[in-house]
């Protein structure tokens, strides 16, 4: 810590720590030991910017909020609370800030969305992939539909 007075660098003690902001920063009382002057410190947690790689090798800034409205417009009508789409975009945005990279393709969140609506809803699962995957006919939907019906295996009763 460089002393705003005197300018000495790495001599001054801490005299009081107290929490900032709810937690999210920590504010510090100093004393220069080299002049005996008093200062205050604030250090707050510097997030780490995510950006998206579009198709178009654009880059832009994460933003959750996009994720969350694709997953609205895709579950529109199906009983998927918006409770749980905002989980399901704060499991993705942790799971892309744990990463510890400052990039991530568009494809890649893509298809991580599509895995959480998959098992939410096959409807809105549908929608979205055919939006993302950009669908131009009915042949696509058939294969998707077909994919759905192979890894879902029927309930068997059990009183037979």
């Amino acid at each position: 810590m460089k002393c705003p007075f005197c300018g000495q660098q790495n001599r001054d003690r801490v005299l009081e720590t107290r929490t900032h902001n709810d937690g999210a920063a920590i504010k510090r009382r100093r004393e220069c030991e080299a002049c005996g002057r008093r200062f205050s410190t604030l250090e707050e947690i510097e997030e780490m910017q995510l950006f998206v790689i579009k198709s178009s090798n654009r880059r832009d800034p994460f933003d959750r909020n996009k994720i969350i409205h694709g997953m609205q417009l895709a579950a529109t009508g199906r009983h998927i609370s918006q409770e749980a789409l905002e989980e399901a975009a704060s499991e993705i945005e942790r799971m892309l800030y744990n990463r510890l990279q400052k990039e991530v393709t568009s494809r890649e969140i893509g298809e991580m969305v599509m895995a959480r609506l998959k098992a939410m809803d096959q409807v809105a699962y549908v929608r979205f992939a055919s939006v993302y995957r950009q669908f131009e006919d009915a042949t696509q939907f058939r294969e998707i539909v077909n994919m759905l019906r192979r890894n879902t295996t029927p309930k068997t009763n059990s009183s037979n």
